[in-house]
């Protein structure tokens, strides 16, 4: 699901990305008909993965994660104990008693099981929203960084299904460098 959530920011962002460049280099090539056209890449997923903001994103997630999991780990535990019991003294009870014990299980079965559904679609809410927020900080950059190095177009790696390029087309690193000094700049 994670992967999904990254792709479909990603494929948006693009989407509206590539528009804006593919319109200013139609625009550009129009006033001068000899120059050559340079088509560059960049690597979204490696943005995310090696740039400072995109790691802060998600050690930030990766926390999120670690309460909640404490939080369905406690449950968890109690269910255990509540089944072992159920298990052990079952025999032993009224069945009217060991009903009500089932039926108890049954039911803290079923809000662990919605608080982990719950506690899924938040994280993978914050997780949007986080990478929605770097992604759209990136998206500046990529522009710039593209007509500064020269280049009439700029696609995503991945979603723009590129099977070769050239190293020199790829821009990635360059995007994460720009990115990691307008963060720095950001924070001072």
């Amino acid at each position: 699901m994670r992967r999904t959530s990254i792709v479909s920011i990603s494929a948006l962002f693009l989407s509206g990305l590539l528009v804006g460049m593919w319109l200013g280099a139609t625009g550009s090539s129009a006033q001068n008909n000899n120059a050559p056209s340079r088509v560059g890449f960049v690597d979204i997923q490696r943005v995310l993965a090696r740039s400072a903001a995109g790691m802060a994103a998600r050690e930030q997630l990766e926390k999120e994660k670690a309460v909640m999991q404490k939080q369905v780990d406690g449950q968890r535990v109690e269910l255990e104990k509540m089944k072992d019991e159920l298990e052990k003294k079952g025999q032993l009870l009224s069945a009217d008693a060991r009903r009500e014990k089932q039926d108890l299980l049954e039911r803290k079965v079923r809000d662990a099981r919605r608080l982990v559904d719950d506690l899924q679609n938040t994280l993978q809410k914050k997780e949007e929203a986080m990478l929605g927020k770097v992604l759209q900080d990136v998206s500046g950059l990529v522009q710039k960084v593209g007509k500064d190095k020269g280049y009439t177009i700029v696609l995503e790696r991945q979603r723009s299904s590129i099977l070769y390029a050239s190293a020199d087309a790829d821009l990635t690193d360059d995007v994460i460098r720009a990115f990691d000094d307008e963060t720095k700049k950001g924070k001072k």
